[in-house]
């Protein structure tokens, strides 16, 4: 370069810093002033060697993240500071040390968070956005600004991506349409998470984009003399309550555009609302709801309402912190529109979130809210050793479900995402009245645990101490916290009944004269065809291998076990090899969706999954359902970029299949008798029963009982546990 192209690109630089703090939302102190100066000092030497892919001097990066940090989402003096250093520690010779000893401990902290993160991209030569995300997340116990500078970081990157190579930018754009743009929606950002999705598009589908852009351009004008009409309705009534407001349009968003014609099937020009009216007005903080619906009241006077799209968020705020009234109108040309009316205090937490949000709250106060959005991330980071793609699967989902409110018996308002259960109600109430759950009320009337609730309904939990989760329950929850409380409880219930397994085997393997040992174990995990150890006693301890299937493993156990395989693989099969054959070929079945459906698929040949690994199925346009691995490389890319198409799968052992089956029971009626039989089933055997139909006549009684068990021998133990009930006659199974 030039020394005269030198020096415009410092006095640049130099403009960049001041445009900086004159744009800083919160106020500066002077202390916070000389502190910014000495971190943009550091990151103008320690950046002065580098540029970007562009061309431009590498610091204008950093200053631009700080300026969207300080400007668009609010932050603290310290967050700027962290901004200008995000990737010092990264790409320099500067160390954290040396941050700490220059700007303190909370400094480095932030810019420690951000470096590992940066880091974990480096350790794979192929996308693992979800893994990354994960461990991103648990940067949260650090502290939540490294969440909020990396959206800021991701943000910038995303308006410079022109001159980065195609495939980069496909990735890069499906990466923040999966992760980032839900976080930002989930911190309140709306406007950052408008111009992710807006920009990932451009990206990923650059034709769409530019059309739908293109005719938004071209109706801009027709745009702004509706806005005006409508608003000239308004003025004058609004003037004469003496109110203090603007109005203004908003266009809705290209992504947001491309959606509703995907989700509704139509075309641009068949989209009705566009655009929404924001009348936004002055108000001291008492009267903001009184002064709301009094502009309600003027608006639904001159347009008439459409009564279910009503949603009041002022009296019920969302967990964002967004507060306003929504209401859609028949506006001129019987055009149906949307008006939001928020206060200048409500318009700013819409903006900036949750900076906006805490810049009301003072001391103490303004702590707790941090601590509560923290928690509330936190909960969804509970389930952190599951499978990553569904970690980050049910996290998205928490962050970027619509709500709803629901009341507790005694009137208490709850929130909840939309699409909750009563399930995900009790988990929501307590930990433990989740799992002592035995049945729900909604407005009263008992429902299903997978009822899908809505906003005003009234929900009682109905609990039992002998109430214990099942699998089915992770069919009935949608959010994080709930299944991933479940899952830990069917994992715990799993161990215990392998505990119990264990020792079952250990005498049954006595009587046969075999000590329980680690090559024997081995050895049975082997024969029954299965993965671990735990696997084996648990099946021991359900009874789905059972004594005589333990006889056929001991009579055949000897040193030369391998060999023995080889010679009963070439005799031709006998009726114990059958039997053996039913035990193992049924473990591998493939099912789909929540009705755990057998359908027709493909092994995908790009991970090549085989029975037990966790998949998806992939509905292709040619080829049927083709199934991946969930750790698949090119799993994120199809879930961020072809969610309608994904669809449920796993592989499922037969021998925990539930199978219902019918037992008919005659004998004398003597008091008590239907108690005794419900024990021995739902107390002692602890199978679930369906139906229940018992009639007397003359002193005999006959009988009818559905019931849920997992195998013949279970159901073989249960009736004749009900045999030895004095009065019982005679047990049958249909």
């Amino acid at each position: 370069m030039t020394e005269d192209a030198i020096e415009q690109e410092n006095k640049q630089i130099a403009r960049e810093y001041k445009e900086l703090l004159r744009i800083s939302y919160q106020t500066l102190s002077d202390e916070d002033k000389k502190l910014i100066r000495s971190a943009f000092d550091v990151a103008v030497d320690a950046h002065k060697d580098q540029r970007r892919k562009s061309g431009e001097a590498y610091i204008f990066h950093p200053i631009a993240v700080a300026k969207i940090v300080a400007s668009e989402i609010g932050m603290d003096a310290i967050s700027i500071v962290a901004a200008l250093l995000h990737d010092v520690v990264e790409d320099t010779e500067y160390t954290l040390d040396d941050i700490e000893r220059m700007f303190g401990e909370t400094v480095a902290r932030i810019v420690d968070g951000l470096t590992k993160m940066e880091h974990l991209k480096q350790e794979t030569d192929i996308s693992m956005q979800a893994e990354n995300f994960r461990k991103m997340l648990l940067t949260l116990n650090d502290d939540i600004r490294v969440i909020i500078i990396k959206i800021a970081d991701r943000y910038h990157n995303m308006l410079t991506m022109d001159s980065m190579p195609e495939h980069k930018q496909v990735k890069i754009a499906s990466e923040t349409l999966f992760i980032y743009a839900p976080l930002a929606h989930r911190i309140g950002l709306y406007n950052i998470k408008t111009e992710l999705e807006d920009l990932s598009l451009k990206y990923t589908e650059p034709e769409v984009y530019n059309d739908i852009l293109e005719k938004i351009e071209e109706t801009k004008e027709e745009q702004a003399a509706y806005i005006e009409a409508f608003s000239e309705k308004l003025r004058n009534s609004l003037d004469r309550e003496g109110l203090d407001y603007y109005i203004k349009g908003r266009s809705k968003s290209v992504h947001s555009i491309r959606r509703k014609m995907k989700v509704q099937s139509v075309t641009f020009d068949e989209i009705y609302d566009k655009f929404a009216i924001r009348i936004i007005y002055k108000s001291d903080v008492d009267q903001e709801k009184f002064v709301a619906w009094k502009i309600y009241s003027i608006v639904t006077d001159h347009f008439r309402p459409n009564p279910t799209r009503l949603r009041d968020w002022i009296s019920s705020p969302k967990t964002t912190g967004y507060e306003a009234l929504h209401i859609t109108v028949m506006g001129p040309q019987g055009k149906w529109v949307e008006v939001q009316i928020r206060s200048e205090r409500m318009h700013e937490i819409a903006e900036k979130g949750y900076a906006a949000h805490f810049k009301y709250k003072h001391g103490d106060q303004k702590e707790q809210g941090i601590e509560e959005w923290l928690n509330r991330l936190q909960e969804a980071l509970e389930n952190a050793d599951s499978n990553a793609v569904d970690f980050v699967e049910e996290f998205k989902l928490n962050l970027y479900s619509k709500e709803i409110f629901v009341f507790t018996p005694l009137g208490d308002l709850k929130s909840l995402p939309k699409g909750a259960t009563p399930l995900d109600f009790a988990f929501y109430v307590h930990t433990e009245v989740g799992m002592r759950t035995r049945g729900a009320k909604v407005n009263s009337k008992l429902v299903p645990l997978n009822t899908r609730l809505k906003s005003g309904d009234q929900v009682e939990i109905i609990t039992s101490d002998h109430a214990k989760p099942n699998k089915n329950w992770l069919d009935y929850a949608t959010t994080a916290k709930a299944r991933s409380k479940i899952r830990s409880s069917l994992r715990e219930e799993k161990k215990a009944k392998a505990e119990e397994g264990k020792e079952i085997l250990r005498r049954k393997l006595k009587s046969q004269k075999i000590n329980l040992s680690e090559d024997v174990v081995n050895k049975m995990v082997a024969f029954f065809k299965l993965k671990t150890s735990l696997d084996l006693f648990y099946r021991v301890g359900i009874g789905s291998i059972d004594n005589q299937m333990i006889k056929n493993f001991a009579s055949n156990y000897s040193n030369a076990f391998i060999s023995f395989i080889k010679n009963r693989i070439r005799r031709s099969p006998k009726q114990e090899d059958i039997n053996r054959e039913e035990i193992t070929d049924n473990y591998d079945l493939l099912v789909f969706g929540k009705d755990e459906e057998k359908l027709n698929y493909k092994l995908s040949p790009c991970c090549n999954p085989i029975p037990g690994d966790d998949v998806f199925g992939f509905i292709t346009i040619n080829d049927g359902i083709k199934v991946h691995k969930k750790n698949c490389p090119n799993a994120i890319s199809m879930q961020s970029q072809y969610a309608y198409r994904i669809i449920q799968a796993k592989w499922i052992d037969s021998s925990q299949e539930e199978f219902t089956a019918d037992i008919q029971l005659t004998g004398l009626d003597n008091v008590g008798l239907i108690s005794k039989i419900t024990d021995i089933i739902s107390g002692n055997m602890g199978v679930n029963m369906r139906n229940l139909n018992f009639s007397t006549d003359g002193g005999i009684f006959t009988g009818k009982i559905t019931v849920v068990v997992k195998n013949n021998s279970i159901l073989t133990k249960l009736i004749n546990n009900i045999k030895k009930i004095n009065g019982i006659e005679k047990v049958t199974r249909i």
